[in-house]
């Protein structure tokens, strides 16, 4: 069950819901957030939600904490009952959870769990909150531009754009060949993200009364996004060199960015009351284009077509 703390009356303060808010991008934008209102944090483990609810509640805010593991869409129900139930007054939900596996894993029902984490569990979150949502909330998904073939930074390290070939395949991890990356989980990665910008395209034009938007965070090396694989001599530099140099090189990679610094920008959109919807944001908070493919009106309903057909397989 959700596990509240209250200090004052978190009723009459606005909510923001956030996924994988516990480390990385997601951890620095839920305390940046704390700041505008209840954060409900919603992550699979239990331990690192209540370490981080703890340490937003010293600094006298709200958080609320939802267990919910993305890549099982069992638990994405629950937890969005869970959420429903709390009635809090909800402004923004922002779909931040993500991995990459350099070694692919299935959940139970046999699905890639990059592709359930990053993509169904998302959509299947995010549709069952939707009605529930007051006129004007805000919805933000956080993509990535190597789902773009033609995205140089991407191409340099190994990516090779997103390989869909149908919700289907995708969940059984089958991705479009030739042409695909020899680097591990690339495709998986990048199909998963070009999903979460079509699927806030489409929902962007279905529900004009919400808004919803995606922000591309910039390469962030320190972030925990893919360390579970690495080894411990890679998880070293990552976590103790990496972000030593990354100041550095700032100024001369504009594609690199900090957990700090991604915070701030998907922050500022979150709580944006300007209207804006079905805009994607770069590193610096500036409206860009994804991939030729993805900009695509027919491709992005039929990824939303397929993944609704795809979910509704599975019985409530």
């Amino acid at each position: 069950m959700a596990k509240t703390v209250s200090m004052g009356n978190p009723r009459d303060r606005k909510a923001y819901i956030i996924t994988g808010p516990t480390s990385g991008i997601g951890r620095s934008t839920a305390l940046e957030l704390a700041e505008h209102g209840t954060v409900v944090l919603v992550g699979r483990d239990r331990r690192k939600l209540d370490e981080l609810q703890k340490t937003i509640t010293q600094r006298g805010q709200h958080a609320v904490s939802v267990v919910c593991d993305l890549s099982d869409l069992a638990s994405v129900r629950r937890a969005a009952a869970e959420i429903v139930a709390l009635h809090l007054p909800v402004v923004g939900l922002l779909n931040n959870a993500g991995i990459m596996q350099m070694r692919p894993t299935t959940n139970a029902l046999g699905w890639d769990m990059t592709f359930a984490t990053n993509h169904l569990g998302p959509f299947a979150l995010t549709e069952a909150l939707v009605p529930h949502l007051p006129d004007g909330a805000n919805v933000v998904f956080v993509a990535s531009a190597v789902e773009d073939s033609e995205r140089k930074p991407a191409k340099a390290v190994g990516f090779r754009g997103a390989r869909y070939i149908s919700a289907d395949a995708s969940a059984r991890g089958e991705w479009q060949q030739p042409g695909g990356s020899k680097m591990p989980g690339a495709d998986a990665y990048a199909t998963s993200k070009q999903c979460n910008l079509a699927t806030m395209m489409v929902f962007a034009r279905e529900t004009p009364r919400l808004h919803f938007n995606a922000v591309e965070p910039g390469v962030n090396l320190a972030t925990g996004l893919g360390q579970r694989d690495a080894n411990a001599f890679v998880r070293f530099l990552l976590k103790y060199i990496i972000p030593l140099l990354v100041p550095l090189l700032m100024p001369f990679m504009k594609f690199l960015s900090t957990p700090k610094r991604a915070a701030h920008v998907i922050t500022k959109v979150l709580i944006d009351a300007s209207g804006q919807t079905g805009v994607y944001y770069d590193e610096s908070g500036h409206p860009m284009l994804g991939s030729a493919l993805v900009r695509d009106p027919k491709f992005q309903d039929r990824i939303v077509a397929e993944t609704r057909a795809f979910l509704s397989t599975i019985p409530a």
